[in-house]
């Protein structure tokens, strides 16, 4: 099974996993696609940095306007903290003023929904921001709704996680581990004062995951990062079984003395999870003849956003000779609970069956290939180290064929020539 292992020995924020993730192979590229896409006037600049005699990669998220990098507080450890400008200052009377351009955590919602991001990377920053609006809101008492991001700080704390999903999701791991979080020390200013680290909203996302606090006396360990930490499910052990393939190192903005402020992300093999090649999942199943096309294809769509593994519809023969149909969902079992919330509130059905089952699975790793269309990204599906299937990324050729006008399935059979010849080599 193919696992990735985070490293928070130095915290973690958004910009660090970005440089994580382009220090392990993900294509600069596909970063660069996913911040245009987001339509919000940001770039991204990639450079190559020494941190403590550690050579890493940074990511800065630039305001496409100006040029300049797109920060509320440079003065922060990790520039894309964002917890003094996160929340609705709607309810304060004393901030009516202030902060009135910006984005509400809907806003921000439909403009995910609305980007052109493959459903797992949708899912993945969804359910972070999701996590954010959740933790600003109980801490300031507001409604989720009403969170209110202050505009520079929305652009770049839009771009770190929209970005850092489509970056996790392409690599196709199995599963994901991390180790303990170090949230550094000290004080850090909030828009209502001086708060000890960690920050409130880094505080409260951090909920159930081990940390502990070490080195310099600075906020190490962002909102933004915690939120994509969470939203990405980890297990947290000290060092999983694991055979490293590559290893990437991802720079904090500072660069400390005697104090490497990197994230390391290790990617590889888990020989003991292998055995088995499969993992235990969740699945719930209803059968309903009174649902509309719509109202079904929205239902499926939702269960992605919100964590499914999958989704399948079927049509069914129900009793008196009615025709109906037969909506299976797939999960995790820790998103067993809110699956089920969400398939009797949007669908007609009167229950659910649900049962734990075992699945059997390909490991899942991408290469990627060059054709006359561009580079684009393959899955390969594996068992005991055999390739046993190839399949061109949809995303990428429906990408290629709009901007080329030329049919899917021609962009298709060129990535498969060219995976061909790419195995011959």
């Amino acid at each position: 099974m193919r696992i990735g292992y985070l490293e928070c020995f130095a915290g973690i924020s958004g910009d660090m996993l970005l440089g994580a993730l382009m220090d392990v192979g993900v294509s600069q590229s596909l970063l660069e696609e996913t911040a245009r896409a987001l339509n919000i006037g940001a770039s991204l600049r990639f450079s190559s940095v020494d941190r403590s005699g550690i050579a890493a990669t940074k990511v800065d998220v630039l305001d496409a306007a100006s040029g300049e990098i797109a920060e509320h507080r440079p003065s922060h450890d990790h520039h894309h903290s964002h917890h003094d400008h996160s929340h609705s200052h709607d309810h304060d009377p004393h901030h009516e003023d202030k902060h009135v351009h910006g984005r509400s955590w809907k806003q921000i919602r439909e403009l995910i929904e609305n980007a052109q991001l493959a459903l797992d990377a949708r899912a993945l920053a969804l359910r972070a921001f999701e996590l954010l609006a959740q933790a600003e809101a109980k801490i300031h008492s507001v409604p989720v709704e009403t969170v209110h991001f202050h505009e520079v700080g929305a652009v770049d704390t839009i771009t770190d996680i929209v970005c850092a999903a489509v970056g996790l999701c392409s690599l196709g791991l199995d599963m994901w581990y991390a180790s303990a979080v170090n949230v550094g020390s000290g004080f850090v200013q909030c828009a209502h004062g001086l708060f000890p680290v960690p920050a409130p909203a880094t505080a409260e996302l951090l909920k159930g995951i081990p940390t502990y606090s070490a080195g310099i006396q600075k906020e190490l360990t962002t909102p933004t990062g915690a939120a994509i930490l969470k939203a990405l499910g980890c297990s947290f052990v000290d060092v999983p079984v694991i055979t490293t393939e590559a290893i990437g190192y991802g720079a904090g903005t500072r660069n400390p003395k005697d104090f490497p402020n990197v994230l390391r992300l290790s990617i590889g093999d888990s020989t003991g999870a292998r055995k088995t090649s499969g993992e235990r999942v969740s699945v719930l199943e209803c059968a309903v003849d009174d649902a509309t096309p719509q109202l079904l294809a929205h239902t499926m769509e939702r269960v992605l956003e919100e964590g499914a593994l999958d989704v399948m519809c079927a049509p069914v023969v129900m009793k008196k000779g009615r025709m109906g149909s037969l909506l299976t969902v797939l999960c995790r079992p820790d998103r067993r609970e809110a699956l089920e919330e969400l398939l009797l509130r949007e669908t007609t059905t009167l229950g659910l069956r649900v049962r734990e089952e075992d699945r059997v699975i390909l490991t899942r790793r991408f290469v990627e290939v060059e054709t006359a269309y561009g580079a684009i990204r393959v899955k390969i599906g594996s068992r005991n180290g055999e390739d046993l299937n190839w399949m061109p990324e949809y995303e990428d050729c429906a990408r290629a064929a709009r901007e080329h006008g030329v049919p899917l399935k021609q962009v298709m059979q060129s990535v498969l020539s060219a995976a061909d010849k790419k195995v011959e080599a």
